[in-house]
């Protein structure tokens, strides 16, 4: 009888690579060469150890039945999921056979990237092709899903600072979580906000529904979608007049102020009142605490930009910390993306050296625009690559997005792990490689740690990670320059600025030995007050509320460091209250065919829409729902389980009403991430395109619809 082979059961240091700030630190487990458990690292001071109910079964995405395990060539109609397997070689001669003769016909500016951040990875991440398609001379893809209107209120205020350090909220004693949920979406940053409320902090939600935060709060206040910038506005009037201000940090460390008050003098609670549905008490209430209990936090939310005068919103909001000193303090100030500290080396990822002058951008908001030709581009988008997207689901105006993939002059590539509503449309089909079959380091965007990710399994099939797909096309097309020939190691070294003060004692050494690392400047949790003396990392080094000549802009991480064609326009030198563009007070007209704002958050079982073709999460997340409040349901004979449709001029999407005292009278709620195959529409059907006021920021929650019993 012959011996038992010898079991072999090893742990690997990982990193959550989904598009969440929480960027856990992770420990993979592996037998046998299978990765067989995934748990949070409980050294890890923020993440502890928690894992997010996404994540909690990682392992077994690894290994899904539905998994893209080769490359596959489209032999039937374009969307109908009909493919051939074929060689990596045979994909990749396709594809640099296509890539060629449209370059020799039409010109790089035929071809264009689409990425997001389905991998936040450094390597293999957003920004992991940006060097191979700007060496190509493609059109730059401007990617601004999430979060960029907030980047540009934020630079234009305070700098590339990261604020107040999440883990600091635990000396709070007063914290608005403004348009953020953080109990789905921020859920360790929640776990530190839940601690200081026991500890006596008074924890205030600001959102326009009743959220799964919103009701652990300690008080709820829900303005009408899109009227965040008159709250703000006026809690800055009531702080002024009522000299609640900290006079000294003003004169210190702030530029503006003698125009912001002026401006502010008009913005009273009553006037934010009639804008908000917030009772001018209530106003009164809020600015007064927040001025008059140190320290105080805010924590701001990427929904919080999604209306047109959603930057200016933000601008305003973090206008406020400096306003009252609240900076002075450990644990006062506020919270937009710490990554603003973290030492990436955006220039050698990207290279945009490499860009050709005049170069133009397309931005993925509008996909469906640029594919239908409504865009009227010079040169006509003829190929497309897509990876750690699912545009088809998250981008707006979907059913143009739809029409133009289906275009059989559009040659389109996807990498990807399962077969999207995207990948479905795809000509050729490439397998890419998950979390554990890669080495990478995670960007992080809410939190101040470096978080490595090591590769401990081979990936399944043939698939391989995405730097590897791009090494293999650079060589195909002969691209000589030192970057494309980086293995994955060689590129962190590269794409990090380790001899940075942030990086003090930290190296990649010490990164595979520990898995995470905090960054060092400016201190601890205990003691980091980074702007009590100012130093705000703009352009005089305090906090800006008066911005003279500000222009338009999209920060360049998000736009491949491209500098040519920036948005431009001129932008007001203050914060102020910006309408949005669809809701009854501002567009009667549309309101009376179209009478209700929607809402559409990110879901709590998905990410993005990641997991929406996961038969487990989606038992967990349930169906597609619409949370409509009874007055509404009752004026349009809709009960709670009635099949609704939800529409306007832009497309349709189905989904169970859920009648709720949740949401108020005039508005929906209906979650972001459902795949289209899998449902009848998804939100982004009805999702307008149009920019927001900076950064061109999305406009997800400034669109008004209808809601039927479906037939």
């Amino acid at each position: 009888m012959n011996a038992p082979a010898e079991t072999s059961i090893k742990t690997f240091h990982g990193g959550c690579p989904h598009d969440c700030p929480d960027t856990c630190s992770m420990v993979y487990t592996v037998k046998d060469k299978k990765l067989i458990s995934v748990t949070g690292n409980k050294e890890h001071p923020m993440t502890r150890g928690g894992l997010c109910v996404k994540l909690k079964d990682y392992e077994k995405r690894h290994y899904h039945p539905d998994r893209l395990l080769y490359p596959l060539k489209r032999t039937g109609p374009k969307g109908s999921k009909q493919f051939k397997r074929i060689t990596w070689d045979e994909a990749l001669d396709e594809i640099t056979t296509k890539w060629k003769a449209i370059i020799a016909k039409d010109g790089p500016h035929a071809i264009m990237p689409n990425s997001y951040l389905g991998n936040q990875g450094l390597v293999h991440g957003l920004n992991g092709g940006d060097a191979f398609f700007n060496r190509m001379g493609a059109t730059v893809c401007e990617r601004t899903f999430c979060g960029e209107g907030s980047c540009t209120a934020w630079l234009l205020t305070v700098g590339p600072t990261a604020g107040v350090d999440p883990e600091s909220f635990i000396h709070a004693n007063y914290i608005v979580i403004w348009a953020c949920n953080s109990v789905s979406t921020n859920l360790h940053h929640w776990h530190i906000i839940h601690e200081a409320q026991k500890k006596g902090a008074k924890v205030v939600v600001i959102d326009s529904y009743a959220s799964k935060t919103a009701k652990e709060a300690d008080w709820h206040i829900a303005p009408k979608p899109g009227t965040d910038g008159a709250l703000a506005m006026a809690m800055m009037n009531v702080i002024i007049a009522e000299d609640l201000v900290d006079q000294d940090y003003i004169d210190n460390y702030t530029i503006g102020y003698k125009e912001l008050a002026e401006r502010a003098k008009t913005r009273t609670p009553e006037w934010a009142a009639e804008i908000t549905g917030i009772a001018a008490d209530d106003i009164r209430k809020l600015a007064r605490e927040y001025a008059t209990t140190p320290p105080a936090a805010i924590r701001m939310g990427v929904a919080l930009e999604r209306s047109y005068g959603g930057s200016q919103a933000i601008r305003a909001v973090s206008s406020l910390p400096a306003l009252i000193g609240a900076w002075r303090h450990v644990g006062g100030g506020a919270l937009q993306f710490p990554v603003w500290e973290h030492p990436y080396k955006f220039d050698i990822i990207s290279r945009p050296d490499l860009i050709p002058e005049g170069t133009p951008v397309v931005n993925n908001l509008q996909l469906g625009r640029a594919l239908t030709g409504e865009l009227n581009l010079k040169t006509p988008i003829k190929s497309m690559m897509v990876w750690n997207t699912n545009p088809l689901t998250q981008a707006p105006e979907t059913d143009k997005i739809a029409k133009g993939l289906a275009n059989e002059d559009l040659f389109l590539v996807v990498a990807e792990h399962f077969m999207s509503d995207t990948a479905a449309y795809a000509d050729i089909v490439l397998p890419a490689a998950m979390g554990a079959e890669m080495e990478d380091m995670v960007l992080s965007w809410g939190h101040l740690y470096l978080t490595y990710n090591e590769k401990c399994i081979d990936p399944p099939g043939e698939a391989i990670p995405n730097n590897e797909i791009f090494r293999q096309l650079a060589k195909r097309l002969g691209y000589e320059e030192d970057n494309f020939k980086w293995n994955d190691t060689e590129c962190l070294e590269n794409y990090v600025d380790w001899n940075a003060p942030t990086c003090e004692g930290i190296d990649l050494a010490y990164l595979r030995k520990h898995g995470f690392a905090r960054l060092k400047a400016f201190g601890d949790k205990d003691v980091r007050a980074r702007h009590a003396n100012g130093d705000f990392p703009t352009p005089t080094g305090k906090c800006h509320f008066l911005v003279e000549g500000a222009k338009n802009f999209v920060a360049g991480p998000f736009r491949q460091m491209y500098e040519g064609f920036q948005p431009g326009e001129d932008l007001d030198s203050l914060p102020d209250y910006v309408p949005s563009r669809e809701t009854p007070a501002t567009n009667p007209t549309l309101a009376a065919k179209y009478p209700l704002n929607i809402i559409s958050p990110k879901s709590h079982g998905f990410l993005n829409s990641c997991y929406a073709n996961v038969e487990e999460k989606i038992k967990g997340q349930g169906e597609q729902f619409v949370l409509i409040n009874q007055f509404d349901a009752t004026a349009r004979g809709i009960n709670t389980g009635s099949v609704v449709k939800v529409f306007n001029d832009r497309g349709t999407f189905e989904g169970v009403a859920k009648i709720s005292d949740d949401v108020n009278a005039g508005i929906i709620v209906a979650t972001l991430g459902y795949w289209r195959q899998l449902n009848n529409g998804t939100v982004n059907c009805i999702s307008s395109a149009e920019f927001g006021d900076m950064g061109h920021s999305t406009t997800f929650s400034d669109n008004l619809v209808e809601v039927a019993l479906a037939k």
